[in-house]
């Protein structure tokens, strides 16, 4: 079997390596298009391919057309809103991501993020401490458990909110659990975002909600920004005063925001949350190797389109 690994934003020489020789070692042959400018150059790459590795790349409905042999498409991380499922579906194609390689990355930034907006972006003036505040997870998955789990060290107080995950199973971690959104929102000085973009959860995150936040509260997004309705966003700066927004992915019009709300609000200049060398390397090992166990045993643990 062929497997590319097709990244427009490529992954380090070291997980490139490791991706090949777990590859190669399980008898498939290793084909890489790395820093590809155009859509045309990964619709001929993938004419051959039986399966194929992205990380942010795009695998549209053109893509899937494209590769007559794909059997199995594995994005490199925890998000797949860049991989199109029903057009996987159609064709019979197994379609996976890589949960939790990521993770331990993203919570890291999530914190540094909000000590960064508390200690006013690091210029002068007086700012305040993590310790004692309440932290709001809203998904309480592999990210916002780590997030949790970081922030105690700080002295911070966690709620979590989250109906696929047993109250018991968080309450036994020391989290408190809210009973509805409005009750996280109400009662937490920061709320860090960790659900996917779906039809249900975009535009989501709104006035009704961050309007309830106390005073001083900061909304926390390393998850996607089309879960935050951006209109109602800036109605609440505007309204609230005391209000933050961070977020590793910037709105539409950051700039204009930027310059109106000033240090209330901070975006990164890309999206930063995987981007360690750590997290680079195993989300890359970890599509090679669920690849490969595909093909061997046929395990589809982490199917998307089931």
């Amino acid at each position: 079997m062929k497997v590319l690994v097709a990244t427009e934003k490529p992954f380090s020489k070291v997980a490139v390596d490791g991706i090949r020789r777990i590859v190669e070692e399980a008898g498939h042959t290793f084909a890489a298009l790395e820093k590809y400018t155009d859509a045309s150059q990964l619709l001929e790459a993938v004419a051959d391919a039986d399966a194929l590795i992205v990380r942010s790349d795009k695998v549209t409905r053109e893509v899937i057309a494209a590769a007559p042999n794909l059997k199995i498409v594995v994005r490199a991380g925890a998000g797949f809103d860049n991989l199109n499922l029903p057009a996987c579906t159609e064709r019979g194609i197994v379609a996976m991501n890589t949960p939790g390689q990521n993770s331990n990355a993203v919570a890291e930034l999530a914190i540094g993020m909000m000590i960064y907006i508390s200690r006013n972006q690091f210029t002068p003036g007086t700012g305040s401490e993590l310790k004692g505040k309440t932290l709001g997870i809203q998904a309480y998955g592999n990210v916002g458990r780590l997030v949790a789990s970081h922030a105690k060290s700080f002295g911070m107080k966690i709620m979590a909110f989250d109906p696929f995950v047993p109250a018991e199973a968080m309450e036994a971690e020391g989290v408190i659990v809210a009973k509805t959104l409005e009750d996280l929102y109400e009662n937490s000085h920061f709320v860090s975002l960790h659900i996917p973009a779906t039809e249900q959860t975009k535009n989501s995150i709104g006035y009704n909600l961050l309007s309830r936040m106390p005073k001083g509260g900061c909304l926390v997004n390393t998850a996607r920004k089309e879960v935050v309705n951006e209109e109602e966003l800036i109605k609440v700066l505007r309204e609230r005063e005391d209000l933050k927004y961070i977020t590793d992915v910037a709105t539409a019009n950051h700039a204009a925001i930027a310059e109106e709300f000033g240090k209330r609000v901070f975006a990164t200049p890309k999206k930063m949350g995987a981007e360690t060398a750590e997290a680079n390397v195993n989300a890359g090992l970890a599509a090679a190797n669920q690849i490969c166990d595909y093909f061997a045993t046929g395990n589809t643990r982490f199917q998307l389109n089931k």
